[in-house]
């Protein structure tokens, strides 16, 4: 029983050599049947050159072309003793073979398609387990030049288990390996794939530890880019915002400037689900947050999401309104709708409508002085009613103007020179409550 074991495994190995070194034999006879396609074609086109050209510039053109053909069949020749090392080899030669196909990879696109062919994938995912930093370190950089520009190489990766060797830890990885880890997710959540999904904790867990902790600029930013893709499938948001992923993002957006612009997209994908807009309502950093976002003069895209996600969060939402207003959101508003872009002020304005309509709503009948219970009716009331409306009126110019001061004054300050009585006949003419 033992001899019919050893000699069935010997076959089994033998097998795998022969099937794997056939696929390489049949890699090298397409390169030579191209290279022999191409050197015929550039034969004839040069015997018409060859007429006006003289001997020199002839040896010169074969020497190229010699070099062009070496330089494939080194190529091809590195190719395979690569792929031989990864499946066969130490694990010392399996670390020097990821770093050239890493290589191969990164100048090839055919040559990329063809490794995956090879079983290359499989073998370097198994890699990136190893406790060596220097091999798994190899192993990611080879993947993230394999998945470069093809969705087939990523779904193997997938497919291969790649996100469960994501570190469960990131404190136990230095700084960058976490980047090249956080630069392979990115790359593989761009994939129209439901395997690359929030469901699995690992991705989570990963990328909130990463911003949640002190980790590099660029490694953050590689893992919003990754959330603002899992966002933008309305599936995931469920698992993102029941795994605190909006209470990163809101954090994140009003305390780092640099990344609030990603963090703000991703928040504006998940408001206008129903578990994101809740998370949001029910954070204790909003709207405060988001109205003190609006006061970014330098981050003009920032106050454009930042004014969205309060639309949305104001919309048929008295108590969000009301919450706004209790907030300070009036003044801020009015200022981005005279100096904000061209987005932002829609957008301002919009806002600023709805707080009109429910002021003017909740004054209905009860507009200006009454005299006991007069009835609604009496030829006396139009009179004192109208009164009333143009007492509030005055009071509510007043206080604009008082804003348009304060704005002028900020204005005044950066050079802008605005003058402040055309501010004030503006807004006279289009705010008034």
């Amino acid at each position: 029983m033992s001899t019919s074991s050893s000699s069935s495994s010997i076959w089994s190995v033998s097998y795998r050599k022969l099937k794997f070194f056939s696929r390489i034999r049949r890699f090298l006879q397409s390169k030579a049947i191209r290279k022999g396609s191409y050197g015929s074609s550039s034969t004839s086109d040069n015997s018409n050159k060859l007429r006006t050209k003289d001997n020199n510039d002839k040896d010169e053109e074969d020497h190229q072309l010699v070099m062009e053909k070496e330089s494939e069949l080194d190529g091809s020749v590195v190719l395979q003793k690569s792929v031989n090392r990864l499946h066969f080899g130490s694990w010392e030669e399996k670390e020097m073979a990821a770093i050239a196909i890493e290589k191969l990879a990164k100048e090839d696109v055919k040559a990329r398609k063809f490794m995956a062919e090879l079983g290359v994938i499989h073998m370097l995912v198994s890699m990136v387990a190893t406790e060596v930093v220097g091999r798994h370190r190899a192993a990611i950089k080879a993947l993230i030049q394999l998945a470069n520009g093809t969705s087939t190489n990523k779904a193997l990766m997938l497919e291969a288990g790649i996100l469960s060797k994501l570190p469960k830890d990131i404190n136990v990885v230095d700084e960058q390996t976490r980047q090249e880890f956080a630069e392979l997710l990115l790359s593989l959540s761009s994939i129209s794939n439901t395997d690359f999904c929030p469901n699995k904790p690992e991705i989570l867990q990963f990328l909130i530890g990463i911003l949640e902790s002190p980790c590099s600029f660029e490694t953050k930013e590689l893992c919003l880019g990754v959330l603002y893709n899992l966002s933008a499938v309305l599936e995931n948001a469920g698992a993102l915002v029941s795994n605190g992923v909006v209470h990163t993002l809101l954090n994140l957006s009003s305390s780092f400037k640099e990344l609030s612009e990603k963090a703000l997209a991703a928040l504006g994908h998940l408001v206008v689900t129903l578990m994101g807009k809740k998370a949001m309502e029910d954070s204790s950093i909003v709207p405060q947050s988001l109205i003190e976002i609006l006061t970014w003069e330098d981050k003009p895209k920032c106050i454009e999401f930042s004014a969205y996600i309060l639309m949305i969060l104001a919309h048929q939402s008295s108590t969000q309104r009301d919450k706004m207003s209790k907030a300070g959101i009036v003044p801020v508003l009015v200022e981005v709708s005279l100096m904000g872009s061209l987005l932002a002020q829609k957008r301002a304005m919009k806002l600023l409508q709805w707080f009109k309509d429910e002021r003017q709503a909740k004054m209905g009948p009860h507009s200006g002085p009454q005299t006991g219970r007069v009835p609604l009716g009496s030829p006396l009331h139009p009179k004192e009613a109208q009164e009333g409306k143009k007492m509030m009126k005055n009071l509510v110019k007043q206080s604009l103007h008082k804003n348009m001061e304060m704005i002028t004054r900020r204005a005044n300050a950066g050079g802008g020179g605005v003058d402040s009585s055309n501010l004030k006949s503006l807004v006279s003419k289009s705010l008034t409550f």
